[in-house]
């Protein structure tokens, strides 16, 4: 009996090593790959509890994932941006900074329910997406579909890498 309480033990603790490994992998690669996605809401206005009184408790960082994609003539910006209309969004080009503004307006269906889970974040956000390449922002173009806005930016000036020689 003993060693069978032994062994168990032994297996509790090799299954809740690689359980804590696995998490600690998936923090890693969420701080070095997705760091930059995740994203500060400031409160909306619009936020009310069905009372019309408190504002709700709704999260103030959410992930609004990206990529940027550079090809010989453009680069093309992919943000996800779901449950936020275009009309919502502003997008500035500042030197090789891409700035992206916006709102995520919080509209409820229903007055007469109880949430028991809330991990969407509402409210104004902000994000700079740093450019590897010079572009030209009165060529750029936006669109939006399925939640993902896409923005092309024709590059400007030729290849960007030089190769220099050590004398």
């Amino acid at each position: 009996m003993l060693d069978t309480l032994k062994e168990a033990g032994k297996n509790l603790t090799r299954e809740i090593g690689r359980t804590w490994d696995s998490m600690s992998e998936g923090w890693r690669e969420l701080l070095s790959h997705g760091n930059q996605a995740l994203t500060y809401f400031s409160g909306s206005k619009d936020e009310k509890k069905a009372d019309g009184n408190s504002p709700a408790i709704f999260p103030s960082w959410s992930l609004l994932a990206g990529e940027v994609e550079e090809t010989e003539k453009e680069i093309v910006v992919r943000m996800e941006v779901p449950g936020i209309d275009k009309e919502n969004c502003n997008i500035t080009i500042e030197g090789n900074t891409l700035y992206l503004k916006g709102e995520k307006r919080y509209e409820r269906v229903t007055q007469d329910s109880t949430f028991h889970v809330t991990e969407r974040a509402y409210g104004s956000f902000q994000r700079a997406i740093p450019l590897p390449s010079n572009v030209d922002p009165d060529q750029a173009e936006a669109n939006y579909k399925n939640g993902v806005l896409t923005i092309r930016l024709p590059k400007v000036g030729g290849a960007q890498s030089r190769t220099i020689k050590v004398s």
